[in-house]
């Protein structure tokens, strides 16, 4: 078997490159239309913790107003040792 030339060499060198550089542009754009389908999601998410949160602050406002119960103090002991 023949010792490969320079040329062939880099022409094989050239083509694996090309072959990687094609898989790597497939590989970015799966990563880039997952990221853009988790920028919606997450985006959905924080409107649905919004809307959620301003019901929860409507629930709040329809409570009445809460005041401290009364104090009760125990009665005073009386001394029964006399």
């Amino acid at each position: 078997m023949a010792q490969p030339t320079q040329i062939e060499q880099i022409a094989e060198r050239t083509e694996r490159l090309l072959v990687r550089y094609h898989e790597l542009q497939r590989t970015n754009a799966l990563l880039s239309e997952q990221v853009a389908l988790l920028v919606h999601e997450r985006d959905s998410l924080k409107s649905r913790l919004g809307a959620a949160r301003a019901r929860i602050d409507a629930l709040l406002e329809r409570l009445p107003e809460v005041t401290a119960p009364p104090v009760v103090r125990p009665a005073p002991r009386q001394d029964t040792s006399r």
